[in-house]
């Protein structure tokens, strides 16, 4: 009996210690909603490409993960552009992504885009559109894919943003699982001072 109930003990300990680790010192992965609300829009109205979306960033262990940045990687047929300029935050509270702290609870933002300021040749066109979400993350030495969503532009919205001071939005449709798109004249959050002094060219690079 003795004998039975070290090896009992120990076993518990054993598991306890498993748990432990698996709890307080895994960080897990780091995951992203699907976003539920994506545009592609001008910010400020009349000027530079943007992407916005609002989704969810958590992680599957409880130590988490630090965000260094995120960016995007927007392509249309052999067109790609990288969307590196990010913000995020809600309607007057905007900050610039330099370090973002995800737990297994989660985060809820807005997030914005813009893309370099010497990328002038990509455009809203008409087409199939790929956008993919990937975060830099400390002590990770590649980035990590977080989503990968798959839109279409009609050739109708595409002329409409030729008028730089409208959006198009795509809203995701649970029941059909895919995208709707439909056309804004306002972004869907008031510009503030901050952001307008923050996007200024000599600022990006």
């Amino acid at each position: 009996m003795a004998v039975a109930s070290i090896i009992i003990s120990t076993v518990s300990l054993l598991l306890s210690i498993a748990v432990a680790v698996a709890t307080l010192w895994h960080r897990g992965k780091l995951r992203m909603t699907p976003p539920k609300l994506i545009g592609f829009l001008y910010d400020p109205p009349g000027r530079d490409l943007k992407v916005f979306f609002r989704a969810a960033l958590y992680a599957t262990g409880k130590r988490g993960h630090i965000v260094e940045a995120l960016y995007l990687r927007v392509r249309r047929g052999e067109s790609s552009q990288t969307f590196d300029f990010w913000m995020y935050g809600e309607t007057k509270d905007l900050k610039i992504g330099s370090g973002l702290m995800v737990g297994d609870g989660g985060v809820v933002h807005n997030h914005h885009f813009l893309p370099p300021k010497d990328a002038s040749t990509f455009e809203f066109l008409a087409g199939e559109y790929v956008v993919e979400t990937h975060a830099t993350v400390v002590n990770r030495a590649t980035s990590v894919l977080l989503s990968t969503v798959h839109l279409f532009l009609s050739p109708e919205l595409a002329a409409a943003l030729k008028d730089r001071t409208r959006g198009v939005f795509f809203t995701w449709r649970p029941e059909s699982s895919c995208y709707a798109a439909h056309l804004q004249d306002s972004p869907p959050e008031p510009i503030s001072d901050f952001q307008k002094w923050a996007w200024h060219d000599s600022f990006r690079s």
